[in-house]
C-alpha cells in the first residue's frame, strides 16, 4: 500500500508583516478609463472580466476619464469634497473624546470616505442602506445631524437610541441607514430580505448591503447571496475590501478566490471591482447598479478596493499585524486629496479655497461637539432614563416587563 506524508492545512500569511518593508505589488492597477461601461440590463456572463480589474476614473494627474466618468458636475464634486472632509474632521474629534474618556470606544474611516460619501449619493430617499460600523458617510453624506451623531456616541440623554447600542452603531430610519449589528455579517442577508420584501409590496425603493472583507467568511455573506440571485432582489451588495478585518490581511476571508468580487460570479450575479479611492468611479458604479436594481434587473455585487489607514477601532494596535508605514505606500492614494487635485484640474477649487473649507469644517464639528457634550458625555452629565430599558421592544408592554419595572422604581 501507498504511503502519504501526514496531510497538512494552507494557512495563507500576509507578504509583510511588522518592520518589513511595505509591498503592494500584488494589487494590479489598471490603467484609468481603460474599463468598460457596459449597458445596465447586461448579461452577467458578458462581464465576468469587471469582477478581476478595477474600474478608475481619476488618473494621475487628476483628469477623470474613460466611459464611466461624466456622472457629476462640478457643484456636486465640491459637495462630495466637503462630506469627505467633515467626516475626516468627525472622526478628528471624536478619536480625541474617546482619549479624553467622554465615550468609551470610536472607529475611524480615515482612507475609506469616499467609499460611503459617494455611494450614498446614488441613492433615493426611502431606499435603505444596511450599514456595517463604518459607513458613517452614509449620514454625513445624506444630512443627518452630527449633534445626533455625538449624542449617540456620548451615550448622553439626548441619544436617539437610548443608550441602548456600542458608540457609532447608528440608526435613523428616516435617512435610510438600517441599526448597526455588532454581530458581523448579519446586515447582508437583512438587506437581501428587505429588498425582497419591497419586491414583494410594489414598491420602488431599492437595499443596500454592506460587508466588509474579513466578514465575507460568514456564513450569511453566502446565504444572501443565494437568495439574491435566485429571486433577483432589488439589491447592491458591497464589499469594503479596506485590506485588513480586526488584524487578519484580505486574504485569510478570500481564501483561494482571486478576488471577493469573483464570488458573485457563480451566483449568477454581476460582479464588478471599483477603486474605493476614487469618488467619481464609486459614484458611478453605485448608479449602474442602483439603476440597475430599480428597473428590476437583480442585484450586483462591488467590491471597494481601499485601504485601513487608522486602527481597526480605539481599541486595536495595528503596529502589531502590519508595518507602520503601510498607508503610505497605498498605490490608489488618498480620497480626499484626489478628490481635491480633480477639481483645482477643473478649475473651480484651489489650495486657498480648500484651506478655508478645512477650517469652516472644523469650526461646525467643534460647535456640534459643545453641543452635544451640554446634554452629557460618558462619565459627566445626562444619561438615558433607566425607564427607556423596557420601552420600544413591545408594541404592548407584558406583564413581567411591567413588574420589573415597577421593581426598578421608574
Amino acid at each position: 500500500m501507498e504511503t502519504h506524508a501526514p496531510l497538512s492545512l494552507h494557512v495563507p500569511e500576509p507578504e509583510v508583516r511588522p518592520g518589513d518593508t511595505p509591498d503592494f505589488s500584488s494589487v494590479k492597477i489598471p490603467k484609468a478609463g481603460s474599463v468598460p461601461r457596459p449597458p445596465v440590463d447586461v448579461d452577467p456572463r458578458e462581464i465576468r472580466d469587471h469582477a478581476f480589474s478595477i474600474i478608475r476614473v481619476l488618473n494621475r494627474d487628476g483628469e477623470a476619464v474613460g466611459p464611466w466618468a461624466g456622472s457629476l458636475t462640478p457643484d456636486e464634486l465640491m459637495a462630495g469634497l466637503r462630506h469627505m472632509m467633515t467626516l475626516r474632521a468627525f472622526d478628528a474629534r471624536m478619536l480625541t473624546a474617546q482619549r479624553q474618556g467622554k465615550t468609551s470606544f470610536y472607529m475611524q474611516h480615515m482612507g475609506e470616505e469616499a467609499v460611503s460619501c459617494a455611494f450614498r449619493m446614488a441613492m433615493a430617499p426611502g431606499d435603505m442602506n444596511f450599514p456595517t460600523y463604518r459607513q458613517a458617510g452614509l449620514l454625513i453624506a445624506g444630512g443627518y445631524p452630527m449633534v445626533d451623531m455625538m449624542n449617540q456616541i456620548f451615550s448622553n440623554e439626548a441619544d436617539p437610541i437610548k443608550g441602548r447600542q456600542l458608540p457609532v452603531m447608528y440608526s435613523s430610519r428616516e435617512h435610510g441607514f438600517f441599526s448597526i449589528s455588532g454581530n458581523l455579517g448579519t446586515q447582508f442577508i437583512q438587506a437581501v430580505g428587505w429588498a425582497m420584501a419591497s419586491a414583494i409590496s410594489g414598491d420602488t425603493r431599492i437595499a443596500a448591503g454592506w460587508i466588509g472583507d474579513g466578514s465575507t467568511a460568514e456564513s450569511d455573506f453566502h446565504a444572501a447571496l443565494v437568495f439574491a440571485s435566485t429571486y433577483r432582489a432589488p439589491v447592491v451588495l458591497n464589499i469594503v475590501n479596506n485590506q485588513w478585518a480586526i488584524s487578519t490581511f484580505q486574504g485569510i476571508a478570500r481564501g483561494g478566490a482571486g478576488t471577493f468580487a469573483a464570488r458573485g460570479l457563480g451566483f449568477g450575479i454581476p460582479s464588478l471591482r471599483v477603486d474605493g479611492n476614487d469618488y467619481l468611479a464609486v459614484h458611478a458604479v453605485a448608479t449602474w447598479a442602483a439603476e440597475r436594481a430599480r428597473r428590476g434587473l437583480g442585484p450586483t455585487l462591488i467590491e471597494h478596493v481601499t485601504y485601513r489607514v487608522g486602527a481597526h477601532s480605539t481599541s486595536d494596535d495595528p503596529s502589531a499585524y502590519r508595518p507602520k508605514t503601510e498607508s503610505d505606500a497605498w498605490p490608489l492614494g488618498d480620497p480626499v486629496i484626489r478628490l481635491k487635485s480633480h477639481l483645482i484640474r477643473l478649475g473651480v477649487w484651489s489650495d486657498e479655497r480648500h484651506t478655508q473649507m478645512e477650517a469652516e469644517i472644523s469650526d461646525e464639528v467643534i460647535a456640534a461637539q459643545r453641543e452635544a457634550e451640554r446634554h452629557g458625555t460618558l462619565h459627566a452629565g445626562g444619561k438615558p432614563s433607566v425607564r427607556d430599558i423596557f420601552e420600544d421592544v413591545y408594541a404592548e408592554m407584558p406583564p413581567h416587563l411591567r413588574r420589573q419595572r415597577q421593581q426598578a422604581g421608574v
